[in-house]
């Protein structure tokens, strides 16, 4: 599909559970209230199928330059590769925050919903504990093909 109704940015999602380092990009997020994000994960993924109310996770929104990165988090399976061996990232905890993001949250899982029309994805409602943003960073968007 070449809809680009909104603007969309490049998101890392990423949490250590029971050893393995599961994380994706994701271009589906938003600031639902001045505390709350919101991320669709797709049916697909191992994050999404990992992630449980309660779990602490890093939610980095990359800055521009940071491509490689969304195209690493974005190809293959957390379940069969550490997609993160390549990323410099840091650890807070269970929560993965990826290096020179221009926003990087620390959030609580509050909620993991089944849409309507699009059961199979998960929308996953999440707390922002803590952040940290590098406002003389602009955004990557997800259209930098």
């Amino acid at each position: 599909m070449s809809l680009h109704a909104f603007n969309a940015g490049c998101n890392i999602i990423g949490i250590r559970k029971e050893a393995t380092n599961y994380g994706m990009c994701c271009a589906w997020a938003q600031m639902l209230d001045y505390d709350r994000i919101g991320m669709l994960l797709g049916a697909q993924s191992k994050t999404g199928s990992a992630l449980k109310v309660g779990d602490i996770v890093g939610v980095s929104a990359l800055a521009e330059g940071q491509q490689a990165i969304a195209d690493r988090l974005g190809d293959g399976h957390s379940g069969r590769i550490d997609k993160f061996s390549t990323v410099p990232h840091t650890f807070s905890g269970t929560a993965i925050l990826v290096d020179g993001a221009r926003v990087k949250m620390i959030c609580e899982v509050v909620d993991v919903m089944r849409l309507p029309a699009i059961e199979a994805d998960r929308f996953v409602v999440m707390k922002v504990l803590k952040f940290e943003q590098n406002e003389k960073l602009a955004f990557l968007s997800a259209y930098y093909d």
